[in-house]
């Protein structure tokens, strides 16, 4: 039998076809609508410490990316035979839907879970140590990120929704398959109707594909850039600049300590990192963290500001408390603690997809702290004061690491902390004289009587502060100022006082 051009041709104008396309779209653009929300939140419950949510949410993508969608479709459809209430599931179109939800949700949060991989923990440490609640961190900080990482992915899922659709003509939805059955189920044209039928799904992937290629191609151009500003740009923002004043408090007689850890102690798994430190700092006092690595002082940081739980001890902020043994990280009161506690991170943890300036008003705004003119003002002079104001409008990959962590000090600083904890933050710095600018905007922060604790590996920076703590293998070994440590016989204080110094400060 010959292959009838003509009423191959013919079905390319049959408005029967025409509308089952237009069925097709609308079921593949839902179903890939809700399922790019739902697969977000299902990645984001797997990467969660919960695990009555991690472990739900893995077994929801196993199984439904193990169950082929012909199973799932017919058995949604079908429903009813079970639950005579869900009549609506028999219908073509819902049942479909429903179907498509299920199974690409799955997929989706695979897509998601390796972008929010990409984006790290670094990200979620960093928001939640500038007061940010986790719905706000994923809305403002995740979502973002995740989203400009995987449209290409998401391009990929949306065409393969589309191919899916075809198979919902076995419950008689009237998409282009299922008409072209009809068809040729009349005229016996079986080849000439699926060539065509064929045809409709390969233009109408082309023409997503192109549109939703188009979209990322816009994306990748939408390059976070700013210029620096000028010097008359400059000079017009520096005028009326407010005064700073960095949060210090006082040390009047009888005052409770700015922090006060009793028997810490935290393990991870079997391998304990703080065993039983007990630690005071009073108000305006700055302490240095010294000590080999491993020694537990990064570990205990993170336990000041509620990022890690401790298994055992407490933690007293000004006289009240803190923090208890197996505390909720994101209870109230340890929530109400951290607005007290500022912290520079060793990896930065600014925002990539905002400015230098947006990275410092993010919480203020959210806190309403004044008017957003106000506020801004606030932001300028506080980079003009750590030599960033020309960066302000300016993104985080334009700067080098030095002016990064500067920026970041600055949005810690924004916050107005009584304590500031700083991990490490010369460790990325291999510019020696970036590394001493750095410390000596810090060591300025010491002068002015702002709690500083500070863990660094420079001995003659962690010299000028009031106090140098030494610890190894999670134990506080030494605990004295400058000439404390100059006269011990310790053989690791002699060994950490004799190393390379690094860059140091004269």
């Amino acid at each position: 039998m010959a292959f009838d051009w003509g009423y191959f041709l013919s079905l390319f104008s049959l408005p029967s076809l025409w509308k089952a396309c237009a069925t097709v779209i609308q079921l593949s653009v839902l179903a890939w609508l809700i399922a790019l929300p739902l697969g977000f939140l299902l990645a984001a419950a797997r990467q969660s410490a919960l695990a009555w949510l991690r472990l739900p949410a893995a077994a929801y993508v196993f199984f439904f990316r193990s169950l082929p969608f012909i199973v799932l479709l017919l058995f949604v459809y079908n429903l009813p035979l079970l639950v005579p209430e869900g009549r609506a599931f028999s219908a073509p179109f819902l049942a479909g839907l429903i179907a498509l939800v299920l199974g690409q949700t799955a997929y989706m949060a695979d897509v998601h879970s390796r972008a929010l991989a990409e984006v790290g923990k670094v990200q979620q440490e960093a928001a939640s140590a500038i007061g940010l609640k986790p719905l706000t961190t994923l809305r403002l900080v995740l979502v973002p990120q995740v989203l400009q990482r995987v449209l290409p992915a998401l391009t990929e899922r949306y065409l393969a929704t589309l191919k899916l659709t075809s198979l919902v003509s076995l419950i008689a939805l009237s998409e282009p398959l299922w008409v072209g059955q009809q068809l040729y189920g009349a005229n016996h044209k079986v080849l000439e109707t699926l060539a065509a039928v064929g045809l409709y799904y390969v233009a109408m992937v082309a023409v997503f594909g192109w549109l939703l290629g188009r979209l990322e191609w816009r994306r990748q151009f939408v390059v976070y850039e700013a210029p620096l500003l000028d010097a008359e740009q400059l000079q017009t923002l520096r005028r009326g600049l407010p005064a700073l004043h960095i949060r210090a408090a006082v040390k009047a007689a009888g005052s409770p300590d700015a922090l006060w850890l009793t028997h810490i102690h935290k393990s991870y798994g079997s391998h304990p990192v703080l065993d039983g430190v007990n630690l005071r700092v009073r108000p305006g006092e700055s302490i240095a963290l010294l000590g080999p690595p491993g020694s537990g002082r990064s570990s205990l940081l993170r336990t000041i500001n509620g990022l890690e739980r401790i298994d055992q001890g407490e933690i007293v902020l000004f006289g009240e408390s803190y923090i208890h043994a197996g505390d909720h990280i994101g209870s109230a009161q340890v929530s109400r603690g951290m607005r007290h506690i500022g912290m520079l991170f060793a990896d930065i943890g600014l925002f990539p997809h905002l400015s230098v300036l947006d990275n410092l008003l993010l919480v203020p705004r959210r806190q309403r702290r004044d008017d957003d003119h106000a506020l801004r003002r606030q932001a300028y002079a506080m980079l003009d004061r750590l030599g960033l104001l020309a960066h302000a409008g300016r993104f985080p990959q334009q700067l080098d690491h030095a002016q990064q962590q500067r920026a970041a000090l600055a949005r810690a600083l924004l916050l107005k902390p009584d304590i500031l904890l700083c991990d490490d933050p010369t460790a990325r710095l291999e510019d020696p004289v970036a590394a001493r600018q750095l410390l000596d905007s810090l060591r300025a922060l010491t002068e002015q009587r702002l709690s500083v604790v500070i863990v660094t590996d420079d001995t003659d920076f962690a010299l000028t502060c009031d106090r140098v703590v030494i610890m190894e293998k999670g134990q506080i070994r030494v605990d004295g100022n400058a000439q404390t440590l100059r006269q011990s016989s310790d053989p690791l204080v002699r060994k950490l006082l004799d190393m390379d110094r690094g860059v140091g400060i004269d």
